[in-house]
């Protein structure tokens, strides 16, 4: 039996073998070692609430937390202060590893600007869609005498029409003008007879022939 193994250890091919494996199994053994250490395992930061802060006030809580950070969006809200952080991904609580980029949002100094486009002459329904295609969200529907019924006029803001091609803020508030398809009116004449359509002024004046 001893000869048997002393023979078997001599034996070139089984002492490769041998060191085959004793060398993989050290190389899986540092692999595991320095993945444990590279991703800091069991070692996590809580992402700190830096919400309604300037970015310049916020860098220093980020930092101290060994987070690094990069601004890759901007908003327009009323409700929060021009320039502060309104968004942060990971959320505010995530534990993250250590060395983590957190992607900011911030609340823009001014409102975003938008292109009015054509709506003259489109339905209502395609007007509108294209405006809130636009980014316009604050749209008032106010109809108007107009032959054909729900067909686009126009658009203003602040009782001022717009043109297409303007620039204006997307959070502006616009009205939108549309056709009711009722009849034109014309006013009443001297003696003092009640506003009536058009229509029935020419009924009217058939009947009388």
């Amino acid at each position: 039996m001893n000869n048997f193994l002393v023979k078997l250890i001599k034996n070139p091919i089984i002492v490769n073998l041998l060191l085959m494996v004793v060398i993989t199994c050290v190389v899986i053994y540092g692999v595991l070692v320095w993945l444990d250490g590279y991703t800091r395992h069991n070692e996590a930061v809580v992402v700190p609430d830096v919400k309604g802060l300037k970015m310049e006030e916020a860098v220093s809580f980020l930092e101290n937390n060994g987070l690094r950070y990069s601004v890759i969006d901007s908003v327009f809200s009323k409700d929060v202060a021009p320039g502060t952080i309104v968004e942060l991904v990971p959320s505010v609580g995530s534990k993250v590893k250590e060395g983590r980029i957190v992607f900011v949002t911030i609340n823009a100094l001014s409102s975003q600007m938008g292109m009015v486009p054509e709506i003259e002459d489109l339905s209502f329904r395609q007007a509108y869609a294209l405006l809130k295609a636009r980014g316009f969200n604050n749209i008032e529907i106010k109809y108007v005498p107009g032959d054909f019924k729900d067909l686009a006029l126009g658009v203003s803001m602040n009782d001022r029409s717009l043109h297409k091609g303007e620039q204006i803020p997307l959070a502006a508030k616009l009205l939108l003008e549309v056709s009711s398809g009722d009849a034109e009116v014309i006013p009443a004449d001297s003696l003092g007879l009640d506003e009536i359509p058009v229509e029935d002024l020419n009924s009217e004046e058939e009947n009388w022939f």
